[in-house]
């Protein structure tokens, strides 16, 4: 199939390999709509004659299940149009966030439907109807099986090349489709061998599929909503980028900010030697922000942070540090090193970044607590102020 798939995709999407282009993504969005649209209503008129024609609740539940996903791939088109609205000065990054509203909109929908079938399909295991067996309707439902498997095949395909919630959304969806689809196709063959009323029982069952789809669609939305961990490899590739740049030896408090698909607002700290002339560190800066930010399709802001490396005995002291912290447990790194005082009295400043696990006020306490313990033991002359940062990734 994916020879078809890129054929549909190169002759339908002008300058379909810019996927970071916004223009480009409304047209891979366009696309995914306009083959969803007229998939779903061919499958939704074959199911809606069938179903009628032989009285079936499990196969007219479908039919109307359909209709949702011809209006969501219409709703599909027009979120992509407006996502690609550009700034303004009330929205400074964007209307990204409407694919992520749309699909919670979708998610919302299908619970509608799932549940209205349930009832219908409840009060038709209480009051059963025989479904009589007719080729001409199986082979037509039979005919709308290909149809549905190309249509979740292509828009996972269209998904995962632009990386678009909607669009995995509606391939999720689809897949349930396709189990759902089969079930009702099996019911029916069954009618041919039994007189036992299965359509009720199957229109129970295809209900369950159209609640779950809907969950996981809400549940996957609202993740992004109100601000889900950020992709893994996406911090890797943050990381490695900026530690490419001469003298940049560290990242940390790196927060990434999600306005929707490929609009990312990112900061950080970059650590720096304290010796080199500010004028060439903040050049070096500005191109990692260009660069990286271009590379990765994404706004990034870098704060310097100055440390002096260059002494024995920091060098040492820090080591020392860094041993008595990778012992206690919920601490992932240190930074911000430095030591302030005379020789006799000294005061060790740094932040530590704690897992979200234990960054709570108990376990926070705990962690302070051995922390004092652990730089007593390297000298009881020492004291420290410690910050506590949250890991956001």
């Amino acid at each position: 199939m994916k020879f078809i798939f890129d054929f549909l995709v190169r002759k339908f999407i002008k300058n379909f390999y810019h996927v970071n282009s916004q223009q480009v993504r409304q047209s891979y969005g366009r696309l995914g709509g306009i083959v969803g649209f007229i998939i779903n209503t061919t499958i939704l008129i074959l199911e809606l004659v069938v179903g009628l024609f032989l009285n079936s609740i499990s196969i007219t539940a479908d039919a109307v299940h359909n209709l949702t996903d011809a209006v969501s791939s219409i709703i599909t088109i027009f979120s992509f149009k407006v996502a690609n609205r550009p700034a303004d000065t009330k929205h400074p990054f964007g209307y990204g966030r409407v694919e992520y509203i749309t699909s919670l909109l979708f998610s919302l929908s299908i619970f509608i439907v799932g549940y209205e079938f349930m009832r219908s399909s409840i009060n038709r295991v209480l009051n059963p109807v025989s479904i009589p067996f007719n080729t001409v309707a199986f082979l037509l439902m039979l005919f709308a099986l290909p149809l549905q498997i190309f249509l979740n095949r292509f828009t996972t395909y269209l998904g995962i090349a632009i990386n678009s919630s909607v669009l995995k959304a509606s391939a999720l969806e689809s897949f349930t489709d396709i189990l759902v689809l089969s079930m009702v196709t099996t019911s029916l063959l069954i009618t041919k061998f039994t007189s036992f009323p299965v359509d009720g029982y199957a229109g129970v069952i295809v209900s369950v599929f159209i609640i779950h789809s809907g969950f996981v669609l809400c549940k996957e939305t609202l993740g992004y909503i109100l601000g889900k961990a950020p992709d893994k490899q996406l911090v890797q590739d943050i990381h490695d980028e900026v530690l490419s740049y001469t003298y940049i030896s560290g990242v940390h408090d790196l927060i990434i900010h999600n306005y929707g698909p490929g609009r990312y607002m990112v900061s950080l700290h970059a650590e720096v030697p304290c010796d080199i002339p500010i004028m060439k560190i903040h050049d070096v800066i500005d191109m990692a922000e260009k660069e990286v930010g271009d590379k990765l399709n994404l706004y990034l802001v870098i704060h310097t942070d100055p440390f002096k490396s260059d002494s024995p005995e920091f060098t040492s002291l820090k080591n020392q540090l860094n041993k008595v912290l990778s012992e206690i447990k919920g601490i992932q790194s240190m930074h911000d090193f430095r030591v302030i005082g005379e020789i006799a009295s000294k005061t060790l400043i740094f932040d530590v970044v704690v897992d979200k696990s234990y960054y709570n006020t108990d376990h926070k306490k705990i962690i302070l607590k051995q922390i004092e313990d652990g730089i007593k033991s390297i000298s009881l002359q020492y004291r420290c102020i410690v910050t506590m940062d949250q890991d956001y990734n």
